[in-house]
């Protein structure tokens, strides 16, 4: 049995703790009394701290590191700290994790992702005359519709081209972004024997509704390039651009997922609220009718609507044969990266409750 002993030079109640660096697990904990604490490390090789404090003052701590290689241990001299200090180390630790984890999670599990996506495609029409084939009509079917709603019952005019073109480019972001998000607060609920039965990365759940929903954003982008090539019988060079706006807008829907698919889990109200916000974002963003009509503060809030930008992206790219605007993008790619990391450390916190709230 591996010993680590640290000497204090008083006798007060101390506490005594074991922990993995790595993943900072609690391993193992205890009490002393005694001026001399000895804590027994697990069996086995492997890295180590132990971190002792007392009852009294659980500000300030005593860690020392420890490595055993071979049944052989080596220990570091005992250093103090405070939580503060801790608190700032650890942060400083989690920082780096926060841009490698979901990315190491995401390509260790792609396998499955590609399975469960599929399955989960392929069981919305199951025994449906259409079959997969509804894939296919969904989108098509929802398009015509807004078309017809917007674009003959209700008469939008677009001055400077054809509006359903204008209409159908703006739509594309938003059945993807809609999709993903309106099922995000649900998903774990409807998973949930994963969440309480498996050891199943869970985090990969939201990401399989985005990839849905880019599978169906991708058929609409394919009817309206064959629309496109039918009334201007050319695709412009600057499509080459819309790997810049899909990637900010994968990720920015996936932060929002892992966000949703946390709260849902204990605020079983969300799904419906959800419905009602994506349908006032839906009509207060440009897309069944013209920029132009946005005025004064209306046209600055939408600045800071990342829809609003992808929108105008795919409208710039596909209509106007020309690169996006700069500024909106980089500023979208900043909001995205930002977001996904926090859903994801948002996510990765709370996922520890989900099975004794489910």
């Amino acid at each position: 049995m591996n010993l680590v002993e640290v000497h204090f030079d008083d006798r007060v109640a101390r506490i005594w703790q074991v922990i993995d660096p790595n993943t900072e697990m609690l391993l193992d904990e205890g009490e002393s009394s005694d001026p001399d604490v000895r804590v027994a490390l697990p069996e086995g090789d492997g890295v180590y701290r132990v971190q002792i404090t007392t009852l009294s003052d659980r500000a300030q701590f005593t860690f020392v590191d420890v490595q055993v290689t071979d049944g052989r241990l080596t220990a570091q001299a005992p250093l103090k700290i405070s939580a503060a200090a801790m608190s700032r180390a650890r942060f400083f630790r989690a920082v780096p994790k926060a841009f490698v984890y979901p990315v190491r999670s995401l390509a260790r599990n792609h396998k499955l992702m590609t399975s469960m996506v599929r399955r989960d495609i392929l069981a919305r029409y199951r025994s449906s005359f259409g079959g997969s084939l509804w894939t296919i009509l969904n989108p098509l079917l929802l398009m015509t519709t807004y078309y017809f709603v917007f674009g003959r019952v209700l008469k939008t005019k677009f001055e400077g081209g054809s509006y359903v073109l204008y209409f159908l480019a703006g739509i594309l972001p938003w059945l993807a972004f809609s999709e993903a998000v309106g099922r995000a607060p649900t998903i774990m609920l409807e998973y949930r024997s994963f969440v309480k039965k498996l050891v199943f990365p869970l985090e990969t759940l939201p990401v399989n509704l985005v990839i849905s929903g880019a599978v169906t954003e991708a058929i609409g982008v394919a009817i309206f390039t064959l629309g496109l090539l039918y009334s201007r019988h050319a695709l412009p060079w600057s499509v080459l651009w819309l790997p810049a706006l899909i990637i900010p807008q994968l990720l920015f829907t996936v932060a929002l997922c892992w966000f949703l698919a946390a709260l849902g889990v204990f605020l079983r109200d969300l799904g419906q609220i959800l419905g009602f916000i994506l349908t006032a974002w839906f009509f207060l963003t440009p897309i069944c009718y013209p920029e132009s009509q946005l005025q004064g503060a209306m046209r600055t809030a939408q600045t800071f609507n990342p829809i609003f930008v992808l929108v105008h992206g795919y409208r710039t790219v596909f209509l106007d044969q020309r690169a996006p605007d700069v500024m909106p993008l980089v500023g979208l790619w900043i909001a995205a990266l930002v977001l996904a990391i926090l859903g994801h450390a948002f996510f990765h916190k709370l996922r520890r409750s989900f099975a004794d709230v489910i």
